[in-house]
């Protein structure tokens, strides 16, 4: 068996262990490809994280929009990119939660970082 790989100060490896601990979430947010399942969703937010079986951790997540908790309870970026689409949200919102700034400042350092 291959040795762990060393950890990255900062980010949580998707491995098996968070597939497992995820996969209620994730194919929750796989159900977003559908626009009936989206509509659903709004609708009710709580009745549909009930459907999948969400944990309350997965539940508090979605509940505050925050990618770096849905990322700590097992979801997928590839997953939740649905997710966040629901709310209009893009990488740049996505990314500024990431470094914890806002999304102009997030912005701006991507425009200094390609001059």
């Amino acid at each position: 068996m291959p040795s762990p790989l060393p950890p990255i100060p900062g980010t949580t490896p998707f491995d098996g262990d968070q597939a497992r601990k995820g996969y209620a979430l994730n194919k929750m947010c796989f159900s977003f490809n559908d626009e009936a399942n989206r509509k659903a969703f709004l609708a009710d937010e709580e009745a549909y994280m009930r459907k999948y079986g969400l944990n309350e951790q997965q539940a508090a997540a979605i509940r505050a929009k925050n990618v770096l908790q849905l990322i700590a309870a097992g979801g997928n970026a590839y997953y939740l990119a649905k997710f966040a689409g629901i709310f209009k949200l893009d990488m740049q919102d996505i990314g500024a939660q990431q470094t914890g700034m806002t999304k102009d400042e997030f912005k701006a350092m991507l425009v200094a970082a390609g001059k």
